[in-house]
């Protein structure tokens, strides 16, 4: 695998932060992930510039609440990974949610344009608010198969919650949905997913909701409880929810995933979140502990590493929520930082803050949407000589 990164920041343009060797021109590089500010990522005169490093690529594209390269947290910027594997062939697709009946609907189309044959992973990119991540999930896993795994995340758009922008092969626009489907024996791909938010209070029951729509908890209004939870906070709503996630059980279940708000009602007093809000699920609030969030992402990457046979590996995709930003402010870099520490001085690494991880679960191995979490995808190539 050879790997070249760039940033681009309005002061200093495009400057090259890593290069293993030559990518740019024709038969070079094979796949670029660039992550960046909603402004900058749409920008058709950005993906020019990237066409025009790599001319061959495939460009996969998204908006962010923060862009992460090396050790470092960006704003506003893009991070363009490019990458030429030795023996992994690669194939991408993407569509809009507006041609398809649902989110359960656009992953199984998605996974239908997937060759079975050879398939050792997918690495999912998607717009963020218009589409429903659990049943994107849903229609990808039940598409693939079990033995396939699915790592990924949703765009983001800073604090501002107005639109998240994805694309492939073209500059990054609502309501798209990517999958990059990779093949071969030769790939060694690691992942880790873990929180480190405390649960606290009562479980409470979901006792009306509409898919990703959260209407009650316990017969009384979920909106309402909220407020009294945030009190002065509740004027900056949905954003300031982002300090309270709600961690979601199903009865049957003994294992949760956390859920966070994209937007509210007042209307309608109800609140959408990024994924399933499970009628008859048991939720719990949520709250952050700075050093716990730090950990748990040291814990993501140490689950990675482990997955991928413990060398360190050549690229980590790193995936956390805005939430994890929101909390961990000025020390935002720590917890990459952490990670850094797990997998070596050598792997590059690259990722953005989302509104929502994609990643196996530890205890059930499924594929799952997940909130607040810090995400690791780690890839390799182990090539005889």
């Amino acid at each position: 695998m050879i790997i070249e990164q760039r940033l681009w920041k309005p002061d200093t343009q495009w400057s090259v932060t890593r290069s293993d060797g030559d990518l740019t021109g024709h038969d070079a590089a094979q796949l670029v992930l660039a992550f960046g500010g909603t402004q900058q990522i749409g920008n058709r005169d950005r993906f020019d510039e990237l066409r025009a490093f790599y001319p061959d690529a495939h460009i996969v594209s998204c908006s962010t609440a923060g862009e992460i390269l090396g050790e470092s947290f960006h704003e506003d910027s893009i991070v363009a990974t490019a990458i030429r594997f030795r023996a992994t062939r690669l194939l991408a697709s993407s569509l809009n949610i507006g041609e398809c009946e649902g989110s359960y609907a656009a992953g199984r189309e998605l996974a239908a344009r997937m060759e079975p044959e050879g398939l050792a992973h997918l690495l999912v990119i998607s717009d963020g608010q218009q589409v429903n991540g659990s049943e994107l999930v849903r229609g990808l896993a039940e598409g693939v198969g079990p033995q396939v795994t699915i790592t990924g995340g949703l765009a983001g758009d800073g604090m501002h919650f107005m639109q998240t922008l994805a694309g492939l092969d073209m500059p990054a626009s609502e309501g798209n949905v990517v999958v990059v489907a990779f093949y071969g024996d030769a790939l060694s791909i690691g992942f880790g997913s873990v929180g480190g938010w405390d649960a606290f209070g009562a479980d409470r029951v979901i006792t009306r909701s509409e898919g990703n729509v959260l209407y009650e908890l316990d017969g009384h209004s979920a909106l309402d409880l909220y407020k009294r939870y945030l009190g002065s906070l509740a004027e900056e709503l949905p954003g300031s929810a982002l300090l309270f996630p709600l961690s979601i059980r199903e009865c049957e279940s003994d294992t949760s995933v956390v859920r966070t708000i994209l937007s509210i009602d007042e209307e309608n007093q109800s609140m959408t979140f990024a994924g399933d809000m499970p009628q008859g699920a048991y939720a719990k609030l949520m709250k952050a502990n700075v050093n716990r969030l730090i950990e748990g992402a040291s814990q993501a990457g140490s689950e990675s590493l482990s997955r991928s046979g413990g060398e360190a590996p050549e690229l980590a995709i790193l995936i956390s929520c805005v939430g994890r930003r929101v909390v961990l402010g000025e020390l935002t870099e720590e917890e990459v930082e952490a990670i850094r520490t797990i997998l070596g001085g050598d792997t590059a690494i690259t990722g953005f803050y989302s509104y929502g991880e994609i990643s196996p679960t530890v205890e059930a191995g499924r594929c799952e949407l997940h909130n607040q979490t810090m995400t690791v995808t780690t890839l390799s190539e182990r090539v005889q000589a």
